[in-house]
């Protein structure tokens, strides 16, 4: 179990929150954690690259000249590799990057490496009731309040969406707004600050806990 403080919108202390999910063995942590985020970033390849083998070129279809008594090498077509306009050699074709692993394993990596981030974790109060209205600059206020620094990747997890506070996060390129159900191991390591509010807290510790 890992007890993070909590704190309000003005960011003082007003108490504590914990956090208690299943992690992996040490010995393993890092492997499992590295296989779920390698799978991710393979999944989201699209696989569309392609291009064209000599077959698909158009053209080339007559021999460019006669076998013998040229003195040029002789040549079938002017669309092969070898010719600038030709085909591709072992080009890239449309595939599928879709990587597999089990399902309790990813769910596993994650919460590790959702544990492995506590410290880097903060706790507030619900965000939303304190967003009257859409307003980027309270909301970065707020977070700079709370111990993120200006230049740092913010990763907020909420328990549902609030359309104020979508509004206020949107535009903000290092501010990634998530919901609790909706975690991924990505999102968790590459952000530099993790904010959750104590109901997503309580989701997370619903939908991943044992």
């Amino acid at each position: 179990m890992v007890s993070c403080v909590r704190k309000d919108w003005q960011g003082s202390e007003v108490g504590e929150a914990s956090l208690e999910l299943k992690v992996a063995k040490e010995e393993t942590s890092a492997h499992i954690v590295h296989r779920a985020l390698v799978r991710q970033l393979n999944n989201a390849r699209q696989g569309t690259a392609c291009s064209k083998t000599r077959a698909e070129v158009r053209g080339g279809g007559r021999k460019p000249w006669r076998q013998k008594g040229t003195g040029r090498a002789r040549a079938g077509s002017i669309r092969s590799p070898l010719w600038r306009g030709g085909g591709v050699i072992f080009g890239p074709k449309p595939r599928s990057y879709e990587t597999k692993m089990n399902r309790k394993e990813r769910r596993l990596a994650l919460t590790t490496a959702l544990m492995g981030r506590t410290d880097d974790l903060i706790v507030v109060e619900e965000i939303g009731d304190n967003l009257a209205r859409p307003k980027t600059q309270e909301l970065l206020g707020a977070i700079g309040r709370w111990g993120a620094a200006e230049t740092d990747k913010v990763l907020l997890i909420i328990p549902e969406r609030h359309e104020n506070l979508y509004l206020s996060a949107r535009n903000v390129p290092r501010l990634r707004l998530i919901l609790a159900e909706q975690l991924n191991v990505y999102d968790i390591l590459n952000a530099d600050k993790i904010i959750a509010t104590g109901s997503a807290l309580e989701k997370i510790q619903e939908v991943y806990g044992e």
